[in-house]
């Protein structure tokens, strides 16, 4: 299998548009309710779709991966982006920066290298 969507709650859709265009995604699907994203690179796609509220904080993380994430991070705050985390080295070695969607949705960019599936502490098959 391949994990090739993520669906986002977003209270205002066309605030949450622009925002994921700004940071550099292309829109391929756009309703009052519902748009969807393709990834910078590949082929993956997310989406995001409306809701009238949400609970509470998201919980959830989404993870967008960068070559360059230093250089990243500063072309989006060079737009206006704001981010919560600026971009650190953690002690699972990949360096992540982190930001809120307008909807409160944990975006995570970061830069992992081998380290993403080759993990010094990876499971033997």
């Amino acid at each position: 299998m391949k994990l090739n969507q993520v669906t986002l709650p977003a209270t205002d859709v066309p605030t949450s548009v622009s925002f994921y265009r700004n940071m550099g995604f292309e829109l391929i699907v756009d309703s009052p309710h519902y748009a969807r994203f393709k990834s910078t690179l590949g082929d993956a796609t997310f989406s995001v779709h409306a809701v009238s509220s949400t609970a509470r904080p998201s919980e959830t993380v989404v993870y967008f991966e960068c070559e360059s994430l230093d250089e990243q991070v500063a072309a989006l705050e060079a737009k206006g982006l704001q981010f919560t985390q600026r971009p650190r080295d953690e002690r699972w070695l990949w360096r992540e920066a982190r930001l809120l969607d307008p909807t409160g949705n944990v975006i995570c960019l970061y830069s992992a290298g081998e380290n993403r599936l080759n993990p010094p502490w990876r499971v033997k098959a």
